[in-house]
């Protein structure tokens, strides 16, 4: 039984004690049954109004429940609507009471959630603009009027987070490239003369623009200053070379040298003009000195003919080397020469250090042959013997590579300029299979001595014995090139050989494309005689070389064993 039905129940008994003590009274008293009947009316119509009273509130606190419980589930359905969510639903059965406070907190709640995206979207909205004024660009579209679900909420904060990211890009590189700029107006004494100009170094960082368009404009204004800087740097930096030229040219003390040296760094306007006021006052002091500047001149002209291997008829058609007529023409010829030597070796650079490179390496490998046929050198005790021995097998394996090396490089160049490599008159290649040939045939004449030598030893025992190849060392077959502007002077090699046959005079003209030129050390006037080989037999010459030069350290040694017999009979 509930509580409230036991209370009832007690409520009753205790208006029946009330009743009967009420007529114990009236016994009492004396009270008339009439008057006993009235007085029991009055106090059921007392009982009865108060219970209709209290009947009548309970009934009012119903309807107000019911029509509350209708006013919450209206609002609490549009609201759902409005935040986009699953209407509310009471789970099981509920009193009146129950189901109002359950829709009563829904209300409240929903009511909090629209309020707090409401607010979070007017937050984004007022952050989307201050970053799309900055950044130049649309503002973010969403209804403002409604309730934002949580999916909108998510994008329009993701798209605010990108628009930060992208204005902290755009600002480093705003910065930077302001940075870059006031570098360059600094450097190029440059002020700014436009309005954008004057926002970009003036005005506040944080009230520029970063629109696409401004960092665009920004990073043009900044090629065009970087444009006149590399400018202005190349003609600081000719000035100086060409001021570096003259020194040398005009043997500038080092003192009058240290004078400028302030401004030989930098580029800006008062340092190029400084430059440009020394380079007239060198040009000034050349002229007062025109022979001693081109006779300078003719000193590097002379270097970059050995480097370029030019021929002896190349080197005397340039008739104004040879002039002693000083005179501004001849200092101009002299200058444009230089130049048009110093481009042409920049060009054939790769091919012309191959060149040398072999060139060196067989002045090394004759060398080593050389000591090879000395007897002298089995009297050491240094260990530069068996050093020279390793040296020397290394160089007979690299010496051929090297020349393969030169000759594909060579034929590229051929098929590229469809012109011939030519050094010293002749095709370099030919060049190279002539010395190797003619090294065999002197190794062959070597060869015939030392037997002779021999011979002559044995049949004269008990005298003085001179070494064997005393007076027939061979010396390389390659001459220097005489000092510049003189006649060459040819050093015949080969002993009861012919003289080599003159070059073909349509060999030594110049290659338009690339400059005929002598090796150094080789034929000035005249060229080795010309075999009917192919360049392709280099290898297989060198391979017959190897073969003759295994043949004749054994014949050397037998012929030192055979001496050293003689001296001890």
């Amino acid at each position: 039984m509930r509580r409230s039905e036991v209370l009832a129940e007690e409520s009753i008994v205790c208006l029946q004690k009330a009743l009967n003590h009420l007529r114990e009274i009236w016994e009492l008293i004396g009270i008339p049954e009439d008057q006993r009947l009235q007085r029991t009316e009055v106090v059921k119509k007392h009982i009865k109004d108060l219970l209709d009273m209290m009947i009548a509130e309970e009934e009012s606190l119903k309807e107000r429940l019911i029509k509350s419980i209708a006013v919450c589930q209206k609002e609490l359905n549009t609201l759902c609507s409005e935040l986009n969510v699953e209407p509310f639903h009471e789970e099981g059965e509920t009193t009146i009471l129950q189901l109002e406070k359950d829709l009563r907190t829904q209300v409240e709640l929903r009511r909090k959630q629209k309020k707090e995206r409401k607010q979070e979207l007017k937050i984004l909205q007022e952050q989307d603009q201050e970053l799309c004024e900055i950044l130049c660009m649309p503002h973010y579209e969403i209804d403002s009027t409604s309730v934002p679900s949580l999916e909108e909420l998510n994008q329009f904060r993701q798209h605010v987070a990108t628009l930060r990211e992208t204005k902290a890009s755009r600002r480093e590189e705003f910065v930077n490239i302001k940075r870059q700029i006031i570098l360059c107006m600094e450097e190029l004494e440059h002020t700014p003369d436009t309005s954008f100009e004057r926002d970009v170094v003036c005005e506040d960082e944080e009230a520029f623009c970063l629109s696409l368009e401004n960092i665009a404009t920004l990073q043009k204004l900044l090629r065009q200053l970087e444009v006149r800087k590399s400018q202005n740097e190349a003609v600081c930096e000719g000035l100086r070379a060409q001021i570096r030229e003259l020194w040398d040219r005009l043997q500038i003390p080092a003192e009058e040298r240290e004078a400028v040296a302030t401004v030989m760094t930098g580029s800006k306007a008062k340092v190029r003009k400084a430059l440009q006021l020394e380079v007239d006052r060198l040009e000034e002091l050349k002229m007062q000195n025109m022979k001693k500047v081109i006779e300078a001149i003719r000193v590097e002209v002379a270097q970059y003919w050995d480097r370029c291997f030019y021929s002896q008829e190349q080197r005397q058609a340039f008739a104004a080397y040879y002039s002693e007529d000083y005179t501004e023409n001849l200092l101009q010829l002299h200058d444009a020469e230089i130049v048009r030597l110093r481009n042409y070796y920049e060009v054939h650079k790769e091919l012309f250090e191959g060149v040398q490179k072999w060139e060196e390496s067989w002045r090394l490998f004759l060398e080593f042959e050389r000591k090879a046929s000395d007897p002298s050198r089995f009297t050491n005790r240094g260990g530069n013997l068996l050093k020279e021995e390793k040296q020397r097998a290394k160089l007979q394996k690299t010496l051929p590579k090297l020349e393969e090396e030169l000759k594909a490089r060579i034929e590229m160049w051929e098929r590229e300029h469809s012109k011939a490599f030519v050094v010293n008159g002749q095709k370099f290649m030919e060049y190279v299979t002539e010395q190797w040939e003619m090294h065999q045939l002197e190794k062959e004449r070597a060869k015939q001595e030392r037997l002779n030598t021999t011979t002559m030893s044995n049949a004269t025992a008990n005298s003085s014995i001179r070494p064997v190849f005393s007076g027939t060392v061979y010396r390389s077959p390659v001459s220097r090139l005489p000092p510049s502007g003189s006649k060459p002077v040819i050093t015949s090699t080969c002993s009861g050989k012919k003289t080599p046959r003159a070059v073909k005079h349509g060999a030594n003209k110049e290659n338009l494309e690339l400059n005929g030129s002598i090796l150094s050390g080789g034929y000035p006037d005249s060229a080795p005689p010309r075999r009917n080989f192919s360049i392709n037999s280099v290898a297989s010459t060198y391979s017959e070389f190897a073969r003759e030069l295994s043949k004749a350290s054994k014949s050397d040694a037998a012929s030192r064993i055979l001496n050293s017999t003689n001296i001890q009979s």
